[in-house]
C-alpha cells in the first residue's frame, strides 16, 4: 500500500484532533458549569452532589474538530440515592432529579435556558456548543456477612437506568493500551484511528443525524480494530475494511461495559448509513494498492474519503518514498503534531 502515513498524521494533527486552547474553553465553560449548578443546588436546599465527573469523547479524548463548532461536553452530576427525598418524604423520580437539576443550573446570561432532556439537562452556548449534564445516584449495599461495600450506578432516563460512564472512559483506557503500539499515556494509534473514523463520519454534513454515533464507532473500532506500527494510514483502512465487513452481519453493537445492553435500538439504521459510506469510500482507496500509484494518486484519493482538499496541498515527498515497500515519505505534517491536555484518562471514584 502506498505510504501516506506521514500525511495522515499531519490530517489527524491539523484537522481532526481538537486543538488544546478549544479544550482548555470548554473545560472553562464546564468548570462555571458546575459552580453554577453547585450553587442553585444549595440556595434552593437541595441535595449537594457527591461528585462531578466529565465523561465521554471529551473524557476519552476522541473529540474532532467540528466547523460549525457543533460541540457537546458530557458532565455527570452524581447524588447518593437516599437523600434524593421528595417533599413528602418518598424517592424522587428520575424526572423530578432531572427537573431540580434543570432549575439549578438556569441563568438571566443564558440566551437560550438550559433544557430538561430524556437522559440530561442541556445547557447552550452561544459559541455552538453545549454541555449536557446527565445524573445519577449511587447505590450503596453493604455485604451482611463481609462488611464490605459495593456501589451501583443508576441514569435519570425515562426511568432510573443502570448506567456507569465512569466504567466506559476506563474501559476506553484500557482498550487504547491494549491495542496501541505506541500508547505513551495520552493517546495512542487506537485512540487516533478512533478520531478519524468521526471525522470520516462526519465529513459531510447530511451524513451526521442519519451516521452511527461516536460511542458506536468507538466500540466498532475495538472491535475491528487492525493495529500498524508507525502507519496509521494502514491501521485506518484495515479498521475500516473489518468495520465494513462486520456491518454487514451484525448491525447490532453491544455495550461495553454493561451486560445484555446494546447501543444501538432495534430497527436501528445508524450502523447501516455508516456501512454504506464506507462502502463507498473504500473504493477510492483501491488506487494505493496499484503499483504505479502516484503521491498525486494517493492524496486525491484520501481527499475524497474526508471530503476535504488538505492531502491534495501536501508537497510531493520526492521520487525516493512511497509506493508499496517504498521509503516513508519525507513530507512534514502541516504543523507539528501537539501534545494535548490531559493525563492518564483518569477514572476517579466518591468519598
Amino acid at each position: 500500500m502506498y505510504d501516506t502515513s506521514i500525511q495522515m498524521l499531519g490530517f489527524h494533527d491539523a484537522e481532526v484532533n481538537l486543538p488544546s486552547t478549544e479544550r482548555t474553553e470548554m473545560r472553562k465553560r464546564r468548570n462555571a458549569n458546575r459552580d453554577r449548578l453547585k450553587k442553585g443546588l444549595a440556595d434552593a436546599d437541595k441535595p449537594s452532589p457527591i461528585g462531578q465527573h466529565t465523561q465521554g469523547s471529551y473524557a476519552m479524548h476522541t473529540m474532532v474538530q467540528d466547523a460549525s463548532t457543533d460541540y457537546d461536553i458530557d458532565d455527570g452530576v452524581y447524588f447518593k440515592k437516599d437523600k434524593l427525598v421528595g417533599p413528602n418524604g418518598g424517592e424522587m423520580s428520575a424526572l423530578a432529579v432531572r427537573e431540580m437539576v434543570c432549575d439549578a443550573l438556569q441563568d438571566v446570561r443564558f440566551n437560550t435556558p438550559p433544557k430538561v432532556l430524556k437522559n440530561c439537562v442541556r445547557v447552550y452556548y452561544n459559541e455552538g456548543f453545549h454541555v449536557d449534564v446527565p445524573s445519577y445516584r449511587r447505590i450503596e449495599t453493604t455485604n451482611a456477612w463481609t462488611g464490605q461495600t459495593t456501589y451501583n450506578y443508576e441514569l435519570a432516563s425515562s426511568g432510573w437506568k443502570s448506567s456507569d460512564a465512569l466504567a466506559v472512559t476506563k474501559w476506553f483506557r484500557e482498550r487504547n493500551e491494549h491495542h496501541s503500539p505506541d500508547f505513551d499515556d495520552t493517546d495512542g494509534q487506537f485512540c487516533r484511528v478512533v478520531r478519524l473514523l468521526k471525522a470520516f463520519a462526519r465529513s459531510r454534513p447530511s451524513w451526521k443525524p442519519l451516521t452511527a454515533t461516536g460511542f458506536m464507532i468507538t466500540k466498532l473500532a475495538n472491535d475491528s480494530f487492525s493495529a500498524s506500527a508507525d502507519r496509521d494510514d494502514i491501521a485506518l483502512r484495515e479498521t475500516m475494511k473489518a468495520i465494513r465487513w462486520r456491518l454487514e452481519w451484525n448491525k447490532s453493537v453491544a455495550h461495553p461495559t454493561l451486560t445484555n445492553e446494546t447501543i444501538t435500538h432495534d430497527d436501528d439504521t445508524r450502523p447501516g448509513h455508516f456501512k454504506d459510506r464506507l462502502v463507498e469510500n473504500l473504493k477510492h482507496l483501491e488506487v494505493l494498492d496499484d503499483g504505479q500509484c502516484t503521491h498525486a494518486d494517493a492524496m486525491a484519493a484520501w481527499d475524497k474519503v474526508f471530503c476535504t482538499d488538505w492531502f491534495s496541498q501536501q508537497p510531493s515527498p520526492g521520487a525516493n518514498s512511497g509506493g508499496s515497500g517504498g521509503t516513508k515519505s519525507l513530507a512534514s505534517p502541516a504543523r507539528p503534531v501537539e501534545k494535548r491536555e490531559g493525563g492518564r484518562y483518569a477514572v476517579r471514584r466518591f468519598a
